[in-house]
């Protein structure tokens, strides 16, 4: 299977889901009884654990970090590295979450099942978000990357 490829040109799109227009409470209710906290960042101040920086979320231990202008889909991203890491390094955690490309996979497919789950959003809007954010998939885009090349991804959730 191929590994997703993110880049940051996504900056320039503004097409994206921000956190502020989920419901009040929504994110917390959805990531609270996992165990992640979440930590709101000031507008234009610099969000702390971000990866890609500008708006992206930043993932610190075991707090999530997110402005208002914070896309859904990147605060559903950093929680599901979160999720996915055992509690050695999920302690360690600091920016940049690693793992293997299989992991990474497994992932972006976390992601859009919790989108699923989180009220204001789906999964429809998922894919769109992150296929407007540059991810780049194989088949093109990630609803058919998740339909029909994500095997690796569910084995290792499994």
């Amino acid at each position: 299977m191929e590994a997703v490829v993110m880049s940051a040109d996504f900056f320039s799109t503004g097409s994206v889901l921000p956190v502020s227009a989920l419901p009040s409470g929504a994110l917390e209710s959805l990531l609270a009884p996992l165990g992640l906290r979440w930590q709101p960042v000031p507008d234009g101040a610099e969000i702390p654990g971000s990866y890609w920086g500008e708006s992206e979320a930043g993932l610190i231990g075991n707090c999530l970090y997110l402005r208002s202008d914070t896309p859904v889909h990147s605060a559903l991203h950093e929680a599901c590295h979160w999720l996915l890491a055992d509690a050695q390094r999920r302690a360690a955690l600091h920016t940049d979450a690693g793992g293997s490309d299989t992991e990474e996979n497994a992932v972006c497919y976390l992601q859009c099942l919790l989108a699923e789950r989180l009220p204001g959003y789906s999964q429809a809007r998922c894919f769109a978000d992150m296929d407007a954010w540059g991810y780049h998939f194989i088949l093109g885009s990630a609803a058919a990357w998740f339909a029909g090349d994500s095997a690796d991804a569910q084995a290792l959730l499994l």
